[in-house]
């Protein structure tokens, strides 16, 4: 909406100087206003455009449709529980953390380990601690399925 009120002035502007600079004195008011019927046009045409692209969007909002996305994308996220140790580091660690730490509001790094070693224990922690991404064992295979839901489980708990 600023560009397009922005390229209307400079529009206008540059419509009128352009008459001034060629000597055309008496039509600087009508090319001015040819120039702001052409901006006035343009900007119609965007409104319309932004109208049927919204009025688009609430039809394929429906929530089928949006609990179909939502499935989708939880199935494509569980199946990095499988995959190898970095594809859990870079997929599922950064998620399951990011909700432990808004879950608990632990702002300290020391307090947030303790909490994350209480909740977890030591060996479902160490799949959930935001600092500790393998940067050498990437090709090691990660935790799996049923190590996913237990700390999604005691999350659950939380």
């Amino acid at each position: 909406m600023i560009r397009l009120v922005a390229g209307g002035l400079v529009l206008v502007a540059g419509a009128e100087i352009l008459a001034l600079v060629v000597g055309a004195r008496p039509w600087v008011l009508p090319v001015g206003g040819l120039a702001l019927v052409v901006f006035l046009l343009a900007a119609r045409r965007s409104f319309d455009a932004a109208q049927h692209r919204s009025s688009d969007d609430l039809v394929s909002d429906d929530p089928a449709e949006s609990l179909r996305r939502w499935r989708s994308r939880t199935e494509s996220t569980v199946q990095w529980a499988d995959s190898t140790r970095e594809d859990w580091d870079r997929h599922l660690r950064p998620r399951l953390a990011r909700e432990f730490v808004l879950s608990t509001r632990q702002r300290d790094p020391a307090a947030l380990q303790a909490t994350g070693r209480i909740v977890f224990g030591d060996d479902l922690w160490g799949w959930v601690d935001p600092n500790n991404i393998a940067r050498t064992r990437k090709r090691e295979p990660g935790p799996g399925y049923a190590t996913l839901e237990e700390i999604l489980r005691r999350m659950e708990n939380l």
